[in-house]
């Protein structure tokens, strides 16, 4: 018997996931009556025209635990074991309801909640990968990826509060002020759930400059292994300019982009950009 590795499609793995065999279950977004899978059948650009049109966001729904259930029974009917990572279960219902649909399966299923979004959630989903090529079983993999989990950094920062505000994470002064001033909060992970902490002041290249270096100053020790950055559309200058940043900063053995999907994007808008690792 063998480990099927999947985890939910907010873990905005990309290709990464295709290339290490990692199955995905998509989420929903909902887009006025209409559903959709999340990297499936919509795309961020869908959401960004979706947005502009109305000036509402978009509405996006967990698996349900029949889906959780017809997804698991087909890799355990093919004689593999699961290990599934979800997105935090403060930000979704998904985590409960892969855990309902587990307990059907005899233990052949496991779920971890990371506690984490994005590629925050895909960092413990390649590190299970690399625990499987070392020949892990099921048991350590999930054991050692929870070890890691409070370690996981899950940070970004928005370029405009936008959608931030459309989605009650911020007040409209809260909101303007921001875009005017030039004000770029840094929101990210703390014990599962996202926090706005410091904010930073002028372009998003200087803004995002500043950031990872803050990144060097609060983890200096870090798993070398690889680091994410992870942008919802962001501008091709930005993006260059944080991968050059990143290498002159740190040492990681591989720095991999990943585009946001369209549940992340639906709630955090175009331009922003996180730069992603674990912590040791």
């Amino acid at each position: 018997m063998g480990v099927k590795l999947t985890t939910d499609s907010t873990g905005d793995l990309g290709k990464y996931a295709e290339e290490r065999g990692i199955g995905i279950v998509p989420l929903s977004v909902v887009l006025g009556e209409k559903s959709y899978r999340d990297g499936v059948d919509i795309t961020p650009q869908d959401i960004f025209s979706f947005v502009a049109e109305t000036n509402i966001l978009p509405k996006t729904a967990a698996p349900s635990i029949g889906d959780y259930e017809e997804y698991f029974a087909k890799i355990v009917d093919a004689g593999d074991e699961v290990v599934h990572f979800n997105i935090s279960s403060k930000s979704s219902s998904s985590y409960t309801y892969a855990l309902a649909a587990a307990k059907n399966f005899g233990g052949k299923v496991r779920v971890v909640d990371t506690r984490a979004l994005s590629s925050g959630q895909g960092l413990l989903a390649m590190k299970a990968s690399d625990m499987l090529l070392e020949g892990c079983g099921a048991d350590e993999i999930v054991e050692e990826t929870e070890r890691l989990r409070p370690l996981v950094n899950t940070s970004f920062i928005p370029d405009r509060l936008d959608y931030l505000y459309k989605g009650g994470r911020c007040s409209r002064m809260q909101m303007y002020g921001a875009n005017v001033l030039k004000i770029h909060p840094l929101i990210e992970m703390e014990d599962g759930q996202l926090v706005a902490e410091k904010k930073y002041r002028g372009s998003m290249e200087k803004c995002v400059g500043a950031y990872i270096d803050d990144l060097a100053a609060q983890y200096p020790q870090y798993d070398a292994r690889r680091c994410f950055i992870t942008h919802s559309s962001a501008d091709e200058s930005l993006v260059a300019f944080a991968k050059e940043k990143v290498a002159a900063t740190f040492s990681f053995e591989e720095v991999l982009e990943t585009v946001a999907g369209s549940v992340v994007t639906g709630h955090c808008g175009r331009n922003t950009l996180g730069v992603l690792f674990i912590a040791k």
